[in-house]
């Protein structure tokens, strides 16, 4: 008996023994080596302590000479250099200081390396992002951004900086999340910079829907086609204004004799980047301003997270003082100011991604056929590490065209080839938009601002510009294929060399316009021209609602201030709803309701179409519109074999407001009744009205929209209890304060150009330290959700003081 309450207690502790030092797989979940996350001398225990003590000295001995850095009571580190070496090691190492479990984790996701750090469930993404290229496109754009010798020394000597934080680090001060995960950072290297460039570009330039648009064309004919998703769309308000005159003579893509695509395309898994991708811009001219300094705003709109996507910093040396927000990862500031400009960005939503049918040899997919001959592919052999597991090996082969991401199973048996779909990407292509942002921190006017430009491809994007001489500017800028109308609308014939993409626009014809009559610029992703402009640069753009509100409060204000302009970053007016909420509520009055839908309705015509967070007419209008456009095309959009293309928004407006006896508003489902738009807006309106009741109660409280609605700000690895979530926010899509679930302003900022002296106001939803104990974590969120900015602290030298500096950090080299 002795033996084995002996051998029981030796069979306990090794397997305590064992649940301490190893991970375990529980169900989906695969939890940390317990021992090393729970112990108190290096567990997270020790990651609530001390990471936000700043030091007053720190010896690195890469630096030439010494650099200061001021801290701010934001946790804004001002960084003074004497020389571009420094300042971009003092960068990388700051940021690395705060951000370096973020930077490390997104480089994974961008080169499909998330399997090394979790495990098998991520394969299908890894696979993805391997198939489109992600890491060959970093490739090609380092090789650009290192001809550059200021680039070059950029990218080098940000690296360096990371690396001698990594080398600082020990199990103790380890980020949590590393220890949650159980992973150790690597070595940085100027390639992860380039990789999470492009990891931003996918998200701004990946979403296509050629193969919706193709099922669509099948399905519906031509015709019906474009009626649904016009080349241009109805009621835009262009980013350059209507009426203005091209002095250019437009090159010419040669169309070929058939355009019809191929209708048999290869299902491409695809994870796709947020369709919520968007943002606002504008600027102001002083001749519109109370003091006579040009205004520029900008917020751009992407995926929430925390750590946020943005670092806040100041970067200072002989020549150089900016302000802004950087990518943790990557060097310069990318949205900002100096002392003698401003500029902004939104995502230009013109098309720089095809996809392509590859007709291949036979299924070994070593040839394929363009122009007459059977041309070679290119083998790019892919492992994929995957955690407790075997590497997975897959091939990419790569065409003129780019990697094809997915090959088909079958063969065509009429010529016993296979298919394949190939995706041509202008990120691909070697770029230096590294170079672009560099000349832009360190701009001091117009000329200089173009020159920026000129070296800027990709993502393509609309920069606004103004600078304390009072100039103002907005360009549609990238690099943009040379296309016939219609190109890369469906699904491109691989095989035809006329399908190609036949050059370049030329830069100087690409939209834009300086100093307008009108007295500003502004850009909210929608059309960039009216329809006069000789060269077709694509057809998705966003719908015209906020680039609309926009203009319509810019044109009307007078004497503008900053405080202005801040108001118009949080308007919450509902421009989709001042346009079809009247015609939805004659529709619905001439009914006979109960009296709980009386009720309803009446909060309705209360309305004053602001999306405010204590309403609840936003949350019953959002819910009644979604059920109107589901009954409205569901017949024409949901079939059997794939979903085709929903119609364009602004489409439907059109539709509802000028053509109420539409067939569109007629149901199959009910064959012995023809409906109108009276009859299907009042069964929507009853349908929302009950599902609000069922998930809600009665109407009050709960059917606020900030309440219902609000926004969700998570992890980036989704670690329960990181994020912040259930937050009261007003606004919503299509709408100037463009939050949502899980997106919204990513960071909120106003600059004005005075000559004496650069104001500015900015701020973004989260903190400035990722490390989750930190008082810095999230301290910004609620003065984000409130649209509260902050008065920046723009210093023009190291000695200045100010009531918020509360520390300063001398870095220097050992003697």
């Amino acid at each position: 008996m002795r033996l084995f309450k002996l051998l029981l207690l030796m069979a306990i502790t090794a397997g305590f023994f064992y649940f301490l030092n190893f991970s375990q797989q529980i169900g989906a979940t695969r939890l940390p080596p317990m021992g090393k996350f729970l112990s108190p001398f290096a567990g997270f225990w020790q990651n609530g302590t001390q990471v936000d003590q700043l030091p007053t000295a720190l010896e690195l001995p890469e630096l030439r000479e010494p650099v200061d850095v001021v801290w701010d009571d934001r946790h804004v580190p001002h960084v003074f250099a004497k020389n571009a070496h420094d300042l971009y090691f003092a960068q990388g190492y700051l940021t690395a200081r705060d951000r370096l479990w973020q930077m490390e984790f997104q480089t994974h996701y961008a080169a499909g390396r998330l399997s090394e750090i979790v495990g098998e469930r991520a394969l299908p993404l890894d696979r993805f992002q391997r198939r489109i290229g992600m890491v060959y496109a970093a490739e090609n754009a380092l090789k650009g951004m290192q001809e550059d010798p200021e680039g070059r020394e950029a990218l080098e000597a940000y690296a360096a900086g990371v690396n001698a934080y990594i080398a600082e680090l020990d199990e103790i001060s380890k980020p949590l999340e590393y220890k949650i995960l159980d992973y150790s950072p690597e070595k940085w290297q100027p390639i992860k910079s380039a990789l999470l460039l492009k990891y931003m570009a996918w998200d701004l330039t990946g979403r296509n829907n050629e193969r919706a648009m193709t099922r669509t064309l099948a399905a519906l004919g031509p015709e019906l086609t474009d009626k649904l998703n016009p080349y241009y769309p109805p009621m835009q308000d262009p980013i350059i204004p209507s009426g203005t005159k091209w002095d250019f003579e437009p090159e010419r893509a040669v169309m070929p004799a058939n355009t019809t695509p191929p209708l048999d395309d290869v299902a491409v898994e695809q994870h796709q980047p947020d369709p919520f991708i968007g943002s606002n811009n504008w600027a102001v001219a002083g001749t519109k301003t109370a003091q006579g300094h040009a205004i520029l705003a900008n917020d751009p709109h992407l995926r929430l997270r925390l750590p946020s996507i943005w670092y806040e910093m100041q970067l200072s040396m002989p020549n150089l003082n900016v302000y802004g927000v950087t990518l943790p990862g990557t060097p310069c500031i990318i949205v900002g100011f100096n002392e003698s400009i401003a500029w902004g960005v939104t995502n230009a939503g013109s098309d720089v991604l095809d996809w392509y049918r590859i007709r291949f040899k036979d299924a070994s997919h070593r040839e394929y056929w363009h122009d007459e001959q059977w041309k070679p592919t290119i083998a790019r052999i892919e492992e994929i590490k995957i955690r407790g597991a075997q590497a997975v090996i897959d091939t990419v082969f790569y065409t003129h065209h780019g990697p094809v991401v997915e090959t088909g199973s079958s063969t065509n048996a009429e010529s016993a080839t296979v298919p394949g779909a190939a995706m041509r990407w202008i990120a691909h292509d070697s770029s230096q938009e590294l170079n672009a942002f560099m000349l832009l921190n360190r701009a001091r006017n117009y000329d200089d601002y173009l020159q920026a430009l000129r070296a800027f491809d990709s993502p393509a994007q609309n920069i606004a510009f103004a600078d304390i001489a009072g100039d103002i500017a907005i360009w549609h800028n990238g690099k943009f294929p040379l296309r016939w109308k219609g190109q890369g609308r469906f699904i491109s014939d691989g095989t035809d060399p006329l399908h190609d993409w036949q050059g370049w626009v030329p830069r100087e014809d690409v939209p834009h316009i300086k100093n307008p009559q009108r007295g500003f610029v502004s850009s909210a992703n929608q059309h960039p021209t009216d329809e006069s402009y000789p060269y077709y640069l694509g057809w998705d753009y966003a719908s015209f609602t906020r680039g609309a509100r926009i203009n319509e409060r810019l044109m009307e204000l007078r004497a503008i201030t900053p405080q202005d302009m801040i108001d118009l970053q949080n308007d919450a007016l509902n421009l989709t709803a001042r346009n079809l909420l009247p015609a939805m509520l004659a529709a619905v009055e001439s009914q006979n309701l109960t009296e709980g839908e009386q009720k309803v309705l009446n909060v309705v015509k209360a309305w004053d179409y602001r999306n405010n967070a204590i309403q609840a007419a936003p949350l019953i209008f959002d819910r009644w519109r979604r059920i109107l456009y589901d009954l409205m095309w569901s017949d024409e959009v949901i079939r059997a074999d794939g979903n085709l293309q929903w119609p364009r928004s602004d489409v439907t407006i059109v539709t509802i407001i000028e053509q109420p006896k539409n067939n569109f508003f007629d149901l199959k489902a009910t064959a012995n009744k023809t409906e109108s738009f009276e009859d299907i807006a009042f069964q929507a309106f009853r349908q929302a009205k009950d599902e609000l009741e069922a998930e809600l109660g009665p109407i009050g409280k709960p059917w606020a929209w900030g309440k219902a609605s609000g926004t969700d700000i998570l992890h980036l690895a989704q670690i329960p209890g990181f994020g912040r979530t259930n937050l009261f926010t007003s606004g919503g899509s299509g709408i100037v304060n463009a939050t949502r679930k899980y997106n919204g302003p990513s960071w909120r900022m106003v600059v004005e150009l005075a000559p004496a002296g650069v104001q500015a106001w900015g701020i973004y939803p989260g903190g400035q330290s990722g490390h989750a104990g930190s008082y810095f974590y999230d301290n910004m969120v609620d003065d984000w959700v409130d649209g509260r900015p902050y008065a920046l602290l723009f210093m023009r030298s190291v000695n200045e003081k100010n009531e918020k500096i509360v520390a300063k950090t001398q870095m220097r080299g050992q003697p």
